[in-house]
């Protein structure tokens, strides 16, 4: 006897919602990472692109946070 269909997707889209939320969460700490290490070094590049950076942080982490609540909302309704 195999896992019950109901099972198998509730734990399908458990694994599904950990990589997203892990490859949200990676995302940011690159573009964080990006961020600083452009405002180090200065120039240019700095002075261009510092502002639209920071942006896309905030715009991943809210991504990141807002997957986080369904992927809690998904446990607490099916786990």
């Amino acid at each position: 006897m195999g896992i019950a269909p109901k099972a198998r997707y509730i734990k399908t889209v458990e694994t599904f919602f950990t990589y997203v939320i892990f490859a949200a969460m990676a995302a940011v700490v690159v573009v964080l990472l990006v961020g600083v290490g452009s405002m180090f070094r200065g120039g240019d590049f700095n002075r261009k692109y510092s502002n639209k950076l920071m942006r896309l942080r905030i715009l991943l982490q809210a991504l990141a946070l807002i997957l986080f609540a369904i992927f809690m909302l998904f446990i607490r309704n099916h786990g």
